[in-house]
């Protein structure tokens, strides 16, 4: 009898030997599952896209002269961000008189092998307010005209931040000022920029509406 208590004890030590670890491992189990589960609640979501901030959106061409920038081919933004400035420009309809005065001028090289610069660029339109005459001139005088057009590159890529109230040195060794913020802004108080933060391979080209004259 006592023998048959004996054999009962030890087979039920023996049991809950057996059974109580796999039991506990079925509480851990259970318990990180919630602590898990806790976790993931808690967790900030961060599959959620971030909201563009401002600097994003400035860092794009804005102004109303963008609007007829081709939307494809080499004269598009796109296409010009993959040529230097001089090349990118010659691809550009509205710069066309500003590409001739710069292979008038033997410039083109200086321009595409330039490295970090800024140009303001002066549309067809900025140049036809010039008389035939003084422009025929001006474009006849390699000197004048090489004067003229470098005091429309700033050695540096300039931000639209910093044309908020600059003053910057150009090739032509003289200074020019812009003012402005947001998508508005002059250079020397007279020319607009009408399609500003044009990338090209080299340049941030900011095209203005008025020619620049060097004082």
């Amino acid at each position: 009898m006592s023998s048959t208590l004996r054999f009962r004890r030890t087979a039920l030590a023996v049991a809950a030997a057996a059974v109580l670890p796999f039991a506990l491992a079925a509480c851990s189990d259970s318990g990180s599952d919630s602590a898990s589960s806790d976790k993931s609640s808690d967790a900030p979501a961060a599959s959620q896209p971030a909201t563009p901030d401002a600097s994003m959106a400035m860092d794009k061409p804005f102004g109303p002269a963008c609007a007829g920038v081709p939307a494809e081919g080499a004269g598009s933004f796109d296409g010009m961000a993959k040529d230097p400035v001089a090349t990118a420009a010659s691809n550009n309809p509205a710069l066309s008189t500003l590409v001739a005065a710069v292979k008038q001028a033997g410039l083109v090289d200086t321009l595409n092998n330039a490295k970090d610069i800024t140009v303001f660029a002066p549309t067809n339109d900025a140049f036809a307010k010039i008389p035939k005459a003084d422009l025929d001139k001006v474009l006849a005088d390699k000197a004048t005209l090489t004067k003229i057009l470098t005091y429309h590159v700033v050695g540096q890529k300039l931000t639209p931040e910093q044309l908020e109230n600059g003053s910057f040195d150009t090739l032509e060794k003289t200074k020019l000022t812009t003012t402005g913020s947001g998508e508005s802004y002059k250079v020397n108080d007279t020319a607009n920029v009408v399609c500003g933060n044009v990338k090209t391979a080299n340049a941030n080209v900011y095209i203005v509406d008025t020619v620049l004259m060097p004082k």
